[in-house]
């Protein structure tokens, strides 16, 4: 078989691992869909009538702190999932391990990042003079 020819094992243009790609959009697919679901009743609330949502800026700001630190939180989860599960399915392969710890990392850093958001909310606070 010369280099030219495609391979009978795979349709000519077929990329090898293109349905790690799918699956990765699969989960991505899942998690907007769980959060959609989560956080459905209180996103698309009716508003009051005659008058304002929250009654001062502290609630408000109090409100978003909640809503980053949730979503960071939530994110942070998703990615410990997936780098345990990486982990334990590497089968030793150096390459994958490595893959499994960034992802730890990361999920590390984005509890770091949700455990500081209350930091963040009270120097905007300050800021804003709320």
């Amino acid at each position: 078989m010369t280099p030219d020819t495609p391979s009978r094992d795979r349709p000519a243009g077929a990329r090898r691992g293109h349905t790690r790609g799918l699956a990765w959009r699969a989960l991505v697919l899942v998690v907007a869909i769980g959060v959609l679901v989560l956080v459905g009743d209180t996103a698309f609330a009716a508003v009051p009538q005659g008058g304002a949502v929250a009654p001062d800026l502290n609630t408000v700001l109090n409100n978003i702190r909640n809503w980053i630190m949730g979503i960071i939180a939530l994110l942070s989860t998703v990615f410990l999932s997936i780098g345990g599960v990486r982990y334990l399915i590497s089968n030793g392969d150096p390459g994958e391990i490595n893959k499994a710890k960034d992802s730890l990392r990361n999920a590390a850093w984005g509890y770091g990042l949700a455990a500081l958001a209350p930091v963040v909310v009270e120097i905007l606070k300050q800021i804003v003079g709320g």
